[in-house]
């Protein structure tokens, strides 16, 4: 394959990925879908809209990973934490208002993967909806169709509110009230409907807890390892990654709405963890 044609390719490289990251919720999964691309590229011959013709043949990789994944996916859906973005350089919180949140991307888990691939291709990358029902072998109507139902299931996702700072101060409410153990602070900082999701993979009982009274008492837990918890950025919103022994315990992202917690998203899959770019022990 020429160079010019890689260089061209590196071009899309990061729109391809981020198609793919919103689809899959896997940063793994998006890098192999990315990899398929640039592979079938090299037999493809000469492509006039290598944009449009990429961003097809990674949705098309996407929908058959997400079949197979229906088929073969064993847990809950409703404890499963998608794979969450992490910035640890300040600079780069302007990305706020461009990231998927982690609620979002939980929500999106729960639709079919036609669904699925037509909510993000066409409200998130404004992708027309003939070329999503070519994608998905099925008539424009239908194409629309899909995107209409995953809309209405998506309503119902927690956004965070847009200012980081004030993100930090609830969660640091939540942190000082799990430290030193008042059950009625941290009652205080969760919304009543609050839902706390953990998932600790194949080898642990994930949780789903809701309600602000529940959820306080499992957070109470959360002080084991909040002595060394670290601010980062999560997808977009303020989170926390606490650390015991140096080597971090879990990725804590917290959707914050108003001066309330509304949503709790913790991964705790130790072998996940391993996989994850996470802040470097300090």
């Amino acid at each position: 394959m020429d160079e010019f044609l890689a260089e061209r390719f590196e071009g899309h490289r990061d729109h391809l990925r981020a198609v793919a990251y919103r689809m899959l919720g896997s940063v793994a999964d998006a890098e192999d879908a990315v990899q398929e691309a640039w592979l079938r590229l090299a037999g493809a011959g000469e492509v006039q809209n290598l944009g449009g013709w990429l961003t097809t043949v990674v949705s098309r990789v996407c929908l058959d990973m997400l079949r197979a994944r229906k088929v073969r996916r064993e847990e809950p859906l409703e404890t499963h934490v998608p794979d969450p973005i992490i910035k640890t350089d300040p600079a780069e919180e302007a990305v706020l208002a461009d990231s998927v949140g982690l609620a979002m991307l939980v929500v999106l888990e729960q639709l079919t993967p036609a669904e699925r691939l037509a909510f993000v291709l066409h409200d998130m990358f404004g992708v027309p909806f003939d070329e999503i029902g070519r994608i998905v072998q099925r008539t424009t109507a239908n194409a629309t169709q899909l995107a209409s139902r995953a809309r209405r299931r998506v309503r119902g996702a927690a956004s965070p509110d847009g200012d980081l700072p004030a993100q930090r101060e609830v969660v640091d409410a939540f942190i000082a009230a799990s430290r030193e153990g008042d059950f009625e602070a941290l009652v205080a900082v969760l919304d009543p409907d609050v839902v706390l999701r953990v998932d600790f993979g194949d080898k642990g009982v994930s949780k789903l807890v809701r309600g602000a009274e529940k959820v306080a008492s499992q957070a109470l837990l959360f002080a084991r390892g909040a002595a060394g918890a670290r601010h980062v950025v999560i997808n977009g919103a303020a989170g926390v990654v606490p650390m015991i022994g140096g080597k971090p315990r879990a990725v804590f992202c917290p959707t914050v709405r108003g001066d309330r917690i509304v949503e709790i998203n913790i991964l705790a899959d130790p072998e996940r963890l391993k996989a994850l770019e996470l802040p470097p022990a300090e």
